[in-house]
C-alpha cells in the first residue's frame, strides 16, 4: 500500500488524506520520522483532522520527542472539540495524561 501512496506523490497527487496514509503506514512501520513528516503536511492541509494529531502525537512520542508530542495532542485536542470529535478527544486526552505522568521524576 505505502508503495502506490509514494507512487501517487511522486506523480504530484498531494492531499491532506494521501499524506494521512502515509504517516499512518509509516508509523506502523515503526518508522515515526518518516511518519511524522506525512503527517505534519496533512495537518497543513487540514488544521481539523483530528486523527492525523493523534498520529502526529504518536509519531513524536514515538521518537521520544515529547514536548512535541504534547503539541501535536494538543492541538489536536482543539481540533476535536471544534468538530465534535468525542472519540479523538477522549483518546489525546488519555494520552495527554499518561505523557504528564512519564514525565514527572
Amino acid at each position: 500500500m505505502l508503495d502506490s501512496l509514494e507512487k501517487m506523490l511522486a506523480k504530484g497527487v498531494d492531499n491532506a488524506l494521501l499524506r494521512f496514509g502515509l504517516g499512518k503506514g509509516y508509523l506502523d512501520l515503526g518508522e515515526p520520522a518518516k511518519a511524522a513528516e506525512h503527517l505534519q503536511r496533512c495537518v497543513t492541509f487540514d488544521p481539523k483532522y483530528s486523527a492525523a494529531w493523534k498520529l502526529l502525537g504518536k509519531a513524536f512520542q514515538a521518537k521520544a520527542d515529547y514536548p512535541a508530542a504534547r503539541q501535536a495532542w494538543e492541538q489536536g485536542l482543539e481540533a476535536a472539540r471544534a468538530h465534535g470529535d468525542k472519540q479523538a478527544e477522549k483518546e489525546m486526552t488519555v494520552f495527554l495524561k499518561k505523557l504528564e505522568r512519564h514525565s514527572q521524576p
